[in-house]
């Protein structure tokens, strides 16, 4: 059968070295499960269990007995662990012998005299018990150690009345310094000292024969007179009279001194009533007391006393002690309760609630008061963040016209509050935004935004604290460190079956914080049975993109704040969700923003050309898009932990959609701007960016664009967007890693090309028709007849005036933009040449002479603006003089040359615009 307990183990023991009867404790470990339980203790080989005290199961005091080993183990032996073993052991002292007339500290049994030497106890006087001085000269004690000297002899002792007597440790310990000659002398003495004693007790009664005799004649009077009075029946025996004499003397006594001797015995009860009150006054004190330190606060004190009391008063039978230690215990139940309500109390600090939790652990408390802490501490810090939210929320009520304010505040605060921002290296913790200005600053911070800085601020105040708590509990240091093992293995079972519960309570308050932003921030995003909990922003407004980014950031810093605590990873997962869901939000909202200012930018547009035929537009829309997304590079940036913003298809579509929106919403404008009234045409606004008063003043005065011009610089801007401006922005755009960029370039390209065609298609039109209606009146005009005319003298005025009207075409585009001169012309040249040729085939028949009017006026007008043809105007021309007869004698073909070089010749100075765009495109 095996035991159920670890055999006992001894591992200390106090005193460590005594004489026998020495009071010692025994520390160990399984000592026993109780005072039955401990059934053998023996200390050297002695068996010390008659005087054992079991006290715990780790701690016996008993007395040391007689030992023959001066040194050896302490073995316990119990009933449920069996014989046990020790790691220290205990040296017993020699007792000094004490003579008679010897000064000593303590009492010294003389009734009873063991002889070792005799095996035998001798009843007789003290004064006979032994010789002080055995040898009858002078005793001189000698300094020399003890132990030296139990270490020259050992085994040895320097008792005379000792079996293991050693007269060499007597002489040395009492006589190192005698002389011979006084050695002699006590030998001498020894001598007769022993013959006196061979003599025996025959030669004692010869000394005191006399004696004798007298004693037996006594003792015999005595007898006979005993028998004597035993016959006598008159007044009884002697004996009998002594008895009634001292009856008598008895009663006579007690009638003189009864009232002294009551005095006395009352007297001596006070004296005694008075020395319990004084032994016992800490008992009697302690009630008083314990108020008394209750109300300076001193609980370690009152805790101190209440452990002496309890260990001294605990189990007492008294009853003037038990009706005092309940006094004691009452007055303790109640400073429970005051600490309980003092832990209980928030706000409270970290130090006063561990320092109440020990003081609750020291007092034995029952239940968990540090458990009963953290719950609080925790439903604390759930009434702060919604009361955070309801003071905000009432705060934006109360105020009206704020929603105004904001939306008016928004263009002119935001950019110098973000500025001021971006020259700060880093937010640190706990600053709010509007840290270090006035009170009115308060009003231009949106409220939502002050709401996610004071709520952010509110947890990081008060969530380190509740994790230390919570850790403190974990570990033990909440508690005070003398608690018993028993308690702290309650308090680890405590601790595992509590770790879910305090996993769920770091979650509520996670769930908390992202609610509360995300009614803030993302109301969409909540559930309908939580908006009028985590809701209830009246606000209409949008939070521009510049804002969200700040709230990023300070919820960003708040993440990375609570890592710092070594918080899991797994309980902050959904403040990672709600940053990447802001993030999304963020960027989406930042888009639409910026698709706003691009709806507006058509208002800015000054019609001032630069060299390359462009306006501003271009520039401020690249410039537009390249700055939003600088202020969306911090969102996108993924910090440690954090997913890509561009992670879900959903996401990645809406944003391609939003950039896609952004580019058409350009196109638009530049379509709204081609098709804008010269009497639409706003150049107030010019004064905002042109700093020059002259420069404004010149613009004012001779600056009128027809809608030709506007026309013709929107192409100019198209053309810019397309080689240029486009491709710049998808390459930002794959610098920030947005998806579907080939998607955005494709629509955006071939919604530009759609417009630059039907703007191009326009202008073509509004330019070719007229030149091209002029033709056919033109040629018939006078009656003209290609049957019956005059031989061709020159060109004819028709062609002249076309080709001056070709020529301001030219010198319109050109003013504009040079690069759109050869589109524009050859676009011309076609609807003239597809005209003129349509003319010459509807023409039944030529004479000599019509025919060679009409192939002088073709070769003018193809050589004019040979540097404009195209593959379709050349064809028209072909077609054209193919419908005429061809010439048949040389003389015509010299008259049709000398007739075209007077035509160059005569016109050289109007078609000199047509020889630099051939020198230009030659060039080129």
């Amino acid at each position: 059968m095996s035991r159920s307990r670890q055999p006992p183990l001894v591992t200390g023991i106090s005193p460590n070295e005594g004489i026998p009867w020495t009071k010692v404790t025994i520390r160990g470990e399984n000592l026993g499960t109780g005072p039955t339980d401990l059934i053998g203790l023996t200390i050297c080989g002695h068996n010390c269990l008659l005087t054992a005290e079991w006290m715990s199961a780790s701690k016996i005091v008993c007395r040391v007995g007689q030992a023959k080993n001066d040194k050896g183990d302490i073995i316990v032996t119990t009933k449920s662990g069996g014989k046990g073993t020790s790691t220290v052991s205990f040296k017993l002292l020699k007792p000094e012998k004490i003579g008679i007339l010897d000064q000593s500290a303590v009492w010294v049994d003389e009734i009873n005299y063991y002889d070792m030497r005799t095996d035998r106890n001798k009843g007789i006087s003290p004064l006979s018990l032994r010789p002080a001085n055995p040898l009858g000269i002078e005793i001189e004690k000698c300094k020399f150690p003890q132990k030296d000297l139990e270490m020259l002899f050992p085994g040895m002792s320097a008792d005379f009345t000792s079996e293991n007597f050693s007269a060499a440790w007597y002489l040395i310990e009492n006589h190192s310094t005698t002389s011979f000659e006084q050695l002699k002398m006590a030998v001498t003495h020894l001598k007769r000292q022993a013959n006196k004693k061979s003599e025996g007790s025959l030669a004692y009664v010869k000394g005191g024969l006399s004696t004798f005799f007298e004693a037996q004649d006594a003792l015999s009077a005595i007898h006979q007179k005993l028998e004597a009075d035993g016959t006598e029946k008159v007044e009884g025996s002697m004996t009998q009279k002594l008895e009634n004499v001292l009856n008598r003397a008895s009663n006579t006594a007690d009638t003189l001194f009864q009232e002294v001797l009551g005095r006395k015995d009352k007297a001596d009860s006070t004296r005694n009533a008075l020395n319990v009150l004084q032994r016992f006054k800490f008992l009697f004190n302690l009630p008083l007391n314990i108020e008394r330190n209750i109300q300076k606060g001193d609980y370690d004190v009152v805790i101190n006393d209440y452990e002496k009391a309890k260990s001294l008063f605990g189990k007492t039978e008294v009853r003037v002690f038990k009706k005092y230690y309940a006094e004691v215990e009452t007055r303790i139940e109640a400073l429970r309760e005051l600490l309980l309500d003092k832990l209980l109390e928030t706000p409270s600090t970290l130090h006063d609630q561990k320092r109440y939790i020990r003081y609750l652990s020291d007092l034995h408390s029952p239940g968990d008061p540090a458990w009963q802490c953290i719950g609080a501490q925790h439903r604390w810090i759930l009434q702060l963040m919604h009361s955070c939210k309801e003071g905000y929320v009432q705060d934006l009520k109360d105020i009206p016209g704020l929603h105004n304010t904001m939306l008016d505040l928004d263009n002119d605060v935001r950019p110098l509050v973000l500025g001021h921002l971006s020259q700060t290296a880093s937010l640190k913790r706990g600053s709010s935004f509007q840290s270090g200005r006035d009170d009115t600053w308060r009003y231009k911070t949106p409220h939502r935004v002050a709401f996610v800085e004071k709520l952010t601020k509110l947890v990081l105040s008060q969530l380190p604290n509740f994790w230390k708590l919570w850790i403190s509990y974990v570990n033990g240091s909440l508690f005070s460190e003398t608690a018993e093992k028993s308690s702290q293995i309650e308090r680890s079972k405590n601790v595992r079956q509590r770790q879910n519960d305090f996993k769920k309570m770091i979650q509520e308050v996670m769930h908390c914080l992202v609610k509360l932003i995300r009614g803030a921030l993302l109301p969409l995003s909540i559930p309908e049975g939580g908006v009028r909990q985590y809701g209830g922003w009246e606000v209409k407004s949008e939070l521009s993109g510049q804002w969200l980014t700040h709230v990023i950031q300070t919820i960003r810093l708040t993440y990375e704040s609570l890592t710092a605590l070594e918080i899991p990873s797994d309980m902050l997962q959904t403040i990672q969700d709600l940053i990447l869901d802001l993030r999304v939000h963020c960027v989406v909202v930042t888009l639409q923003h910026t698709a706003e200012e691009i709806k507006r930018l058509a208002e800015k547009e000054d019609w001032i050309v630069d060299n390359e035929g462009l306006t501003s537009l271009p520039c401020q829309f690249e410039q537009c898009i390249i700055h939003s997304l600088q202020s969306l590079k911090g969102v996108l940036d993924c910090k440690p932990g954090e997913a890509s913003v561009f992670q879900q298809p959903k996401t990645q579509e809406e944003v391609c959609q939003l950039s896609i929106s952004i580019m058409q919403i350009f196109i638009y404008c530049l379509e709204q701007l081609s098709s804008k009234p010269d009497a639409d045409v706003d150049t107030t606004h010019l004064s905002v960016d042109v700093s020059s008063p002259d420069l404004f003043g010149s613009i004012h005065e001779d600056f009128n664009l027809t809608s030709e011009q506007q026309l013709l610089i929107v192409l100019s801007n198209c053309c810019y967007l397309e080689r240029h401006t486009f491709l710049n922005i998808a390459e930002h755009f794959e610098k920030h890693n947005f998806q579907g960029i080939e998607k955005i370039t494709q629509v955006s390209m071939a919604s530009l090309k759609e417009l630059d065609q039907r703007l191009f298609e326009n202008y073509i039109e509004m330019k070719a028709d007229p030149i091209v209606g002029s033709l056919e009146p033109g040629i018939y005009a006078g009656y003209f007849d290609w049957k019956d005319c005059l031989p061709p003298t020159g060109v004819r005025n028709y062609l002249k005036e076309a080709l001056v009207n070709i020529i301001a075409v030219h010198a319109e585009v050109f003013t504009i933009s040079k690069e759109l001169v050869p589109r524009v012309l050859s676009k011309v040249v076609e609807a003239v040449s597809e005209e003129l040729s349509r003319l010459m085939q509807c023409v039944s028949s030529f004479s000599k002479n019509g025919a060679l009017q009409a192939r002088l006026e073709i070769c003018a007008l193809r050589d004019t603006v040979a540097v404009h043809l195209t593959p379709e105007s050349k064809s028209s021309f072909k077609q054209a003089l193919e419908a005429l007869p061809q010439l048949s004698s040389g003389a015509d073909k010299k008259l049709l040359e000398e007739l075209l070089n007077k035509f160059k010749s005569s016109m050289h100075l109007q078609l000199t615009c047509f020889q630099a765009a051939s020198s230009t495109m030659m060039k080129t």
